[in-house]
């Protein structure tokens, strides 16, 4: 080869030349490949795309015998070709007969050369190819000729990806760019969504490759650079990130990378052979990406995330990209694919258009996927690498019944999930024609069904789902989406607002239940090895008399001349009930001494979910209006399961005798004592489970809005004291051993009961 100085440069104009002409794609691939054999003075250069089978195919040469075009193939990791297909790494061999990779493919009439070069064609550190030169003499190549050869293959990676090259693929095979992918993640709220893919905080597409001046290029990569460390440091000297932390300590990564004079010297070092500042940076990212996806160091592999974030916030200095969500330009049925994200950031979304969420970390207890819930979006987190196989516009399905994400989704699958669709979509409306009929048994016995909310969003489903109110308000969102903790004026005009759009039905405020592992960005309590049994609900208020105080003085302003009803969380002993009846008495007194309007009507209840408070049952009963039992906590402490646990989770069920004996325990207690009582979970919300609560005795019960049309079907046929005289037998008899869950179904089918 002749010396390159000024080579890739030159090549690069060519190929850009060719890739403006009005050429058909095999007429286009042959004659870079021609342009990149003369440029680098090689006798044979060729092109290998990756097919969604796993296998290469040679779709272009120059040299070899144009009759194997096609025809000639290696699957990956087969061969040289297809070892640097699976390694993403460049090969550089004077003999390459003698690498034990070699493999000899008489089609194509290779074995008269013996260098050779071969380099991944990459895209977001994916390998969608091979562009391989060769020679006849033995020798090695140097380094600036294999980087001139690895910053051709970016033109390439385009042309692949735009999908030019599908119009010379064969009839039933596709490239691995546009294979049908499912990834397989945890399901954090369950649903169907078919949409199209909208990545939060996308990769910006560079469609500018090829540089005119490397010196403009390299000012414009300087100034961006400059830009991107002052936001570092900005984003450092914050006060919520001021303090040592998880976050503090990945912008001190960031800053690390920013400050890295390897990074830009490669940066620069791509822009004089040829590229834009944009796309030297995406050849960088793709570079380094390609090299530590293969590392098993979980450490390093998490740096590599961040490095990615930082060389994307770098491309968006570059472009000027601000990342505003707008509904214009925005896909009626959006998939939003994220790393991560905040719970305000998925509020910026169009909530009308987003059909799902699909995170590659977060978890069930995160602030995006409770606000998610409340939405009723449909949610799989764990999903790993599903945004570097996406694409802005892939068609997509999230089966968050089953935590699978179907990317570019073959035709045929895509009908069976679209007449899922369908079915679901009869079905609510059968549903919402139940809305207006009383929720009575066929007995004559009137169930009061009632929807959890915790934010303004929610409020609408109360008309929509028929709910008689709302029997558990979780005030702890509006801290959890908030970035500085809500005034005492803000959560008062908060609290106006539920009740204003609630319209005189009942809502049933649940004070703060956040710490724990219902973390809030400004409010940093101490690590915990059990945080669900730490500090967090009620004990973190009566420690922090004054932030329950601000939020009780809130709720009695905003109730004031209507009813108020509030409860307290994680409640372990009576007392605490009555420090909080105390703190309340006060506000109340304050109030009415500075001339503040006060509720009409005020009640004050608990949650049970404490397995302590069964002991405690009728003291509790006289100490409160009302009690609400949180079945998925008292299930997960009285059967020492940790729900998040896939291990142990479904090792106990919640309608097995022990538990539902729990329940009932509870009812005969709240009966003997005359007090209202509620059940808010998971339990509430399935038919079968629903029935089952009816039949120990609940006549109250709260739920997703989604879940009020299914249940309320289901009690409209069913006899409840046929139910409970069914139950009763098999609870009160040790010696059954036929499972409670089986006794309700063949109970429900018997008596016609729709589940």
């Amino acid at each position: 080869m002749r010396d390159l100085s000024g080579g890739p440069r030159v090549l690069l104009r060519r190929l850009r030349e060719l890739m403006a002409e009005p050429l058909e794609p095999q007429d286009r691939l042959d004659r870079i490949v021609r342009q990149i054999a003369s440029n680098m003075v090689a006798e044979v250069c060729s092109v290998y795309v990756l097919r969604a089978d796993g296998v290469l195919e040679l779709y272009a040469t120059e040299g070899l015998n144009r009759e194997a075009v096609h025809l000639a193939q290696l699957k990956m990791g087969q061969g040289l070709v297809g070892t640097i297909a699976a390694s993403a790494q460049p090969l550089n061999l004077s003999d390459a007969q003698s690498h034990p990779a070699f493999r000899y493919l008489p089609e194509t009439g290779e074995e008269i050369y013996h260098s050779f070069l071969g380099v991944p064609i990459l895209r977001t550190g994916r390998s969608l190819g091979v562009l391989v030169v060769q020679n006849k003499a033995s020798r090695n190549y140097r380094d600036e000729e294999v980087e001139a050869l690895e910053t051709t293959a970016m033109v390439l990676a385009e042309m692949i990806a735009t999908g030019e090259l599908k119009k010379i693929t064969k009839p039933g095979l596709e490239l691995d760019l546009t294979r049908s992918v499912t990834i397989d993640g945890d399901t954090y709220n369950d649903g169907i969504g078919l949409g199209y893919v909208v990545l939060h905080e996308p990769r910006i597409v560079v469609t500018n490759l090829l540089n005119e001046d490397a010196e403009k290029e390299i000012r414009r990569l300087a100034e961006a650079m400059g830009s991107l460390r002052i936001s570092i440091d900005d984003m450092l000297s914050r006060r919520d990130v001021s303090m040592e932390g998880e976050h503090r300590e990945v912008l001190e990564t960031y800053r690390m990378f920013a400050h890295d004079q390897g990074w830009v010297r490669k940066l620069e070092e791509a822009i004089r052979n040829g590229l834009t500042a944009e796309a030297a940076v995406e050849k960088v990212q793709s570079d380094t990406k390609a090299r530590m996806m293969r590392l098993t160091d979980p450490y390093l592999r998490e740096r590599m995330h961040d490095f990615e974030d930082l060389a994307n916030r770098l491309l968006r200095q570059l472009t000027g990209y601000t990342g505003r969500t707008t509904a214009e330009g925005f896909p009626n049925d959006a998939i939003i694919l994220a790393r991560a994200m905040g719970a305000a950031e998925l509020l910026d979304y169009p909530r009308a258009n987003v059909r799902g969420l699909v995170l590659e970390e977060g978890a069930v207890t995160s602030h995006v996927v409770i606000v998610a819930r409340a939405m009723g979006i449909p949610v799989i987190g764990q999903a790993a690498g599903v945004v570097a196989l996406a694409e802005n516009g892939d068609a997509v399905i999230i089966d968050a019944d089953e935590g699978h994400v179907h990317l570019r989704p073959m035709a045929d699958h895509r009908r069976s999930y679209e007449e899922k669709v369908r079915f679901r979509a009869r079905r609510q409306e059968q549903f919402r024609a139940l809305r207006a009929i009383e929720p009575v048994t066929k007995d004559g016995q009137r169930i009061s069904l009632m929807m959890n909310a915790g934010l303004l969003v929610d409020l609408p489903q109360l008309s929509e789902s028929g709910a008689e109110g709302i029997g558990l308000f979780r005030t702890e969102l509006q801290f959890m989406i908030a970035s500085t903790m809500p005034k005492a004026d803000e959560q008062e005009q908060f609290y106006r607002n539920v009740i204003k759009q609630a319209a005189g039905r009942v809502v049933t405020f649940r004070t703060l239940d956040i710490g724990g592992d219902k973390v809030v960005p400004y409010f940093r309590g101490h690590e915990e090895e059990n945080p669900a049994l730490g500090w967090r609900a009620i004990r973190l208020s009566l420690d922090r008399p004054g932030l329950l105080r601000t939020q009780l003085r809130a709720l009695l302003k905003a109730s004031a001349d209507t009813e108020l009803k509030l409860m307290v969380p994680m409640v372990t002993e009576v007392s605490e009930l009555r420090m909080v009846r105390e703190l309340l008495q006060k506000e109340v007194q304050h109030l009415s001494r500075f001339g503040h309007g006060l509720p009409r009507k005020l009640q004050f209840g608990a949650m049970l979910e404490v397995p302590a408070l069964l002991w405690q049952l009728d003291e509790l009963m006289a100490a409160v209006d009302f009690v609400s039992v949180g079945s998925n906590d008292l299930f997960q402490f009285a059967m020492a399961v940790d729900r998040g646990n896939a291990r142990v989770s479904d090792r106990f069920d919640p309608l097995g005798k022990p538990f539902l004996r729990i329940l009932r325990d509870i009812v005969r207690g709240a009966d003997r004592n005359k007090t209202p009582v509620t059940l808010c979970g998971e339990l509430a919300g399935k038919p079968l489970s629903a029935m089952a609560l009816l039949g120990i005795g609940f006549r109250s019960i709260s739920m997703s809005p989604a879940s009020i049309g299914p249940v309320k079907a289901m009690l409209l046929g069913l006899d409840v004291d046929a139910l409970a005289k069914a139950m009763n037998e098999v609870l009160d008899d040790n010696s059954a051993t036929v499972p409670m869950r089986e006794v309700l179904a063949r109970f429900a089918e018997s008596h016609n009961i729709p589940l």
